[in-house]
């Protein structure tokens, strides 16, 4: 009887992205069980999908998940992929924010 699993090669490495943004391809693809070649073609599809960014960083590759892009799947289709990452244990990064130019709780006063 062979294995299976809930989610796709897909899935899985995306949410190791998430939880491992410096993570290689093959460390993902000794934890995963398949070939590096494979990991490498996956990470791939995802960027060209536009699922990551990649970014290097010295040597390696630094990756961002991009959170509001659907599943692709016609019955999840309404799903972010960052709410399906969140319930796999993937703590979405809140990104800084900065005051606007204009805002006027952070003018300073010039009158004298």
């Amino acid at each position: 009887m062979s294995e299976w699993t809930f989610m796709t090669n897909h899935a899985l490495v995306l949410s190791y992205l998430a939880k491992h943004p410096s993570i290689t391809a093959r460390e993902i693809s000794m934890d995963i069980g398949i070939t590096e070649r494979a990991i490498r073609k996956i990470i791939a599809d995802l960027y060209e999908a536009e699922y990551i960014h990649k970014r290097k960083v010295g040597r390696g590759t630094r990756y961002r998940i991009n959170p509001d892009l659907t599943m692709r799947s016609d019955a999840h289709d309404d799903i972010a992929i960052g709410d399906f990452l969140e319930a796999l244990g993937w703590r979405r990064r809140r990104r800084k924010s900065r005051p606007d130019v204009g805002d006027a709780s952070t003018a300073t006063s010039t009158t004298g």
